[in-house]
């Protein structure tokens, strides 16, 4: 529907106010956490209406500081019980909520550290940066007895009772040390790190693992059994027996696409060849099926298992492998894969 011409003007100021507005409001700098429990959060805080922490009650608010920063601030801006969100008033900022709580916390026996800029919460810090900025106040010197950095023998005692007591410690507090070290916006999480970094500093770095070696597509242990599977064109084979080099005597099918497919077998445990299997193949692209029971092979002091098969080029084969041993219940199946070029 188009828009009558009259009503432009009126609509483009409206737009105009509207995007004046946003940008006052979001480049207005955040208040002070002081300042916004004087106007929003003192309402009901300063007296404890309707069950509010009252401020200045240390045991009502040492149970919430327990929670940390980032619960506080996240009931806060989603509303709790009779507290409505954003403490009933839209215009106080994430990050003016996080330090009116760190104001109501510290003016009831708490020693937080008011967050300094917006998205405090949700920045992703490292160990190394947490105790870098915060805990090497105390713990690179080792003032009022806080455990080095890196004294492995000061913090050993400390870790006796497990790293979730110290975490723990560490989050509502110990001795000197104020809650969460001071840094209320800090999670569970951030802490564990800081404390395995500092016992773990100046340890060598652990060399990564070596890579796991590739799996030989060629090679299977099965039920105690090595199988070396091998293939070779039959060209190469006729080639190599017009020279006299090897496979004489060996009947080699004429015309493209035949392989030569063979297994060697081992007995896992004792690496002795075995030489008395029955061994049949069966090759498949999906659509047809050659099956042949592989006879010996000797070569080079050792005896193999094989027989020829014809591939289309192209397709890809599951090429399944049955062994038989004298005395040997059952059967032994190895499975193997190849496409033909």
């Amino acid at each position: 529907m188009r828009t009558p011409v009259a009503l432009l003007p009126t609509i483009t100021v409206l737009a105009l106010l509207a995007a004046l507005g946003g940008n006052a409001s979001a480049q207005r700098p955040n208040r002070q956490g002081k300042d916004v429990v004087d106007a929003v959060c003192g309402a009901c805080h300063t007296s404890g209406k309707d069950g509010a922490p009252r401020i200045g009650d240390t045991a009502a608010w040492a149970t919430r500081a327990g929670q940390g920063l980032t619960a506080l601030t996240k009931h806060a801006i989603s509303g709790i019980r009779k507290m409505p969100a954003h403490g009933g008033n839209g215009g106080v900022s994430d990050v003016e909520l996080e330090r009116a709580i760190v104001y109501m916390v510290n003016h009831s026996g708490g020693h937080w550290v008011e967050p300094v800029a917006n998205g405090s919460t949700s920045v992703v810090r490292t160990s190394e940066s947490i105790v870098r900025s915060q805990c090497a106040q105390c713990h690179e010197s080792g003032t009022q007895g806080a455990p080095k950095i890196g004294d492995r023998a000061a913090w050993t005692p400390r870790l006796a009772k497990g790293l979730d007591a110290l975490v723990a410690s560490a989050v509502h507090g110990h001795g000197p040390m104020p809650a969460r070290g001071g840094m209320p916006e800090l999670s569970e999480t951030d802490l564990r790190g800081a404390i395995v970094y500092m016992f773990n500093y100046g340890l060598p770095p652990v060399p990564p693992p070596p890579p796991a070696a590739a799996a030989d597509p060629h090679h299977k242990l099965v039920s105690g059994l090595d199988v070396y599977f091998g293939m070779l064109e039959a060209e190469t084979m006729r080639a190599a027996q017009a020279q006299k080099v090897g496979a004489a005597g060996m009947d080699i099918p004429s015309g493209p696409g035949y392989y030569h497919l063979s297994v060697a077998l081992k007995d896992h445990k004792s690496q002795a060849p075995v030489s008395n299997a029955k061994v049949t193949m069966k090759v498949s692209d999906g659509m047809s099926v050659e099956s042949k029971t592989l006879g010996p092979v000797a070569a080079n002091n050792a005896v193999s298992y094989g027989n020829f098969f014809k591939f289309t080029s192209g397709n890809a084969y599951n090429i399944t492998t049955e062994i038989r041993r004298p005395g040997v219940p059952g059967s032994v199946t190895a499975n193997f894969e190849f496409r033909a070029p």
